[in-house]
């Protein structure tokens, strides 16, 4: 367990100590000197916690498909991992706090869904008079497989209002169903990866109608404008999501991918942290133990573990709201594996490398909270398309109303005012692999260069002036993936030509000055 792994990594503290210290301290020394908690002397009508310690529960159940008893399943409380037996059937002991005994979908079987559409992977732990309990999970096995499968991210969906919900129904649900379209007969699932409203929790509603409408299963990542804002505690924090949507963190396989959703969204009653507890990392670990060594994993969570946006608007380090505090302990348990994170919460795109993994921060479905087309950083509103081949992930983004192709804004020279002899192109799923090269007339004039800035059409456009009065305060902010070329004012036609990592080449003619 998570204790196994502070084995293979001494500290000169008490182990109990360390773990209890090192965690806290983790997050301790993330936040100073940033103020995170609001007065603690202001009065604030908080519910108290309530409940007694919790018992002993014995869990039974079995895992079936087409009939029979299906042995290798993990099955979780979300302390401890278990696997079915060769009938299929399990049996362990939870205790009586733990709300839900869910189970990671094997590959090769459908995801089971509610009638909305929403994953159903979970049974609700209820204990009996003799504090016993069962959770029996029937799978229906995919005729094609699912080694070929696609998984759509939907990354702040974040409506705060019927209008806002319009527009996602109006504008990015026919998209989405083009999409899905487009795929065919290919195994295909989404994920609403946190901040699926805003602050506004009647409004699931509107997004589970959105969800069936797709016709496609719907897992859910809790983001920080999902939570229960008047709790006391982390716990209580997340208790509308789990009673909606089920547990917080689990996981499941697809082909040859295993997908982890993590909760690092830590509410502390006067506002929140990138932060993963102790139980959650203790409950990782295990989860791995059951995944092939090299193998890929793609982690699903809201806040990114190591956003930079707070740094490009000139802050000195990450912020302990756009990042995890302890992710460092993360990338040491994902060290075995070829991982792939993937965020969003920071409404702008990015790519990370970092100890060994690829952390990407998506595009947002509405951009710069409804107010226009582009979040800050000039990406269109969107979502991201993820395509497994087995062990090989691709991606891309697709913007809203767009064509596929559609992945760079191309502006004359002088369009950044600091760069007033360049043009500028915004590829905003660019990351160090992509190839942008400037044509002139057909001839190569050579690569274009990346430079922190801010994108023109955000910049002209998210302005108090142009905004509603309850979204003054959005702005543009500066991104990395503005791409930059020299060129004298009477050169001929231009054109922006980006190949990305995996072969794709995309185009796009420059306007003239």
């Amino acid at each position: 367990m998570f204790q196994s792994w502070l084995s293979r990594h001494p500290s000169p503290l008490p182990r109990r100590d360390f773990l209890a210290g090192a965690l806290v301290a983790g997050v301790a020394a993330a936040l100073v000197p940033d103020r995170v908690l609001a007065d603690p002397y202001e009065p604030r009508r908080l519910p108290l916690p309530t409940g007694g310690p919790p018992r002993p529960v014995r869990v039974r159940g079995t895992v079936r498909s087409g009939g029979r008893g299906l042995p290798g399943v993990a099955v979780t409380d979300g302390v401890r991992v278990v696997d079915t037996g060769a009938e299929g059937a399990f049996d362990f002991v939870s205790s009586s706090d733990r709300e839900y005994v869910h189970l990671c979908v094997p590959a090769g079987h459908r995801i089971p869904v509610h009638a909305t559409g929403t994953a159903r992977h979970f049974r609700p732990l209820a204990p009996d008079a003799r504090d016993e309990a069962r959770a029996d999970f029937t799978l229906e096995p995919l005729p094609d497989g699912d080694a070929h499968h696609t998984m759509l991210v939907l990354a702040d969906i974040q409506t705060e209002d019927a209008a806002e919900m319009a527009r996602f129904v109006d504008e990015t649900v026919p998209d989405l169903e083009a999409t899905i379209r487009a795929l065919g007969d290919q195994h295909r699932f989404a994920v609403a990866c946190g901040d699926i409203v805003f602050d506004r929790h009647a409004l699931f509603d509107g997004y589970e109608q959105a969800v069936r409408r797709l016709g496609v299963p719907a897992f859910q990542v809790v983001g920080n404008h999902d939570l229960d804002k008047e709790s006391a505690t982390a716990e209580g924090g997340t208790r509308t999501f789990r009673r909606r949507f089920g547990p917080d963190y689990y996981s499941f396989d697809r082909g040859r991918v295993h997908y982890v959703v993590l909760d690092d969204v830590f509410w502390h009653a006067n506002g929140y942290v990138g932060y993963l507890d102790a139980g959650q990392l203790a409950w990782l670990e295990q989860d791995l133990e059951r995944v092939e060594r090299g193998a890929p994993v793609v982690v699903l969570l809201h806040i990114p573990v190591e956003g930079t946006r707070g740094v490009r608007q000139g802050g000195a380090r990450h912020t302990p709201g756009g990042s995890v505090a302890n992710r460092e302990y993360l990338y040491r348990l994902l060290e075995p594996f070829r991982t792939h994170f993937v965020a969003g919460h920071t409404h702008d795109g990015e790519h990370r490398f970092v100890h060994g993994t690829h952390a990407q921060v998506c595009g947002t479905v509405c951009g710069a909270w409804w107010t226009g087309g582009v979040a800050g950083d000039g990406t269109p509103n969107g979502y991201a398309v993820y395509e497994a081949r087995d062990e090989e992930v691709r991606w891309r983004y697709k913007a809203t109303g767009f064509p596929d192709a559609h992945q760079i804004r191309a502006y004359a020279r002088g369009a950044v005012p600091e760069a007033p002899h360049e043009v500028v192109a915004n590829v905003w799923d660019w990351d160090p692999a992509w190839k942008v090269v400037l044509y002139e007339g057909g001839e190569r004039r050579g690569l274009m260069a990346p430079r922190v800035a801010l994108d023109p059409l955000a910049r002209a456009t998210l302005t108090p002036d142009r905004l509603a009065e309850r979204r003054r305060w959005v702005t543009p902010f500066a991104t990395e993936h503005l791409l930059f070329a020299p060129v004298e004012p009477t050169v001929g036609p231009l054109r922006v030509e980006a190949t990305d990592r995996f072969g794709r080449v995309y185009s796009a003619a420059v306007p003239r000055a």
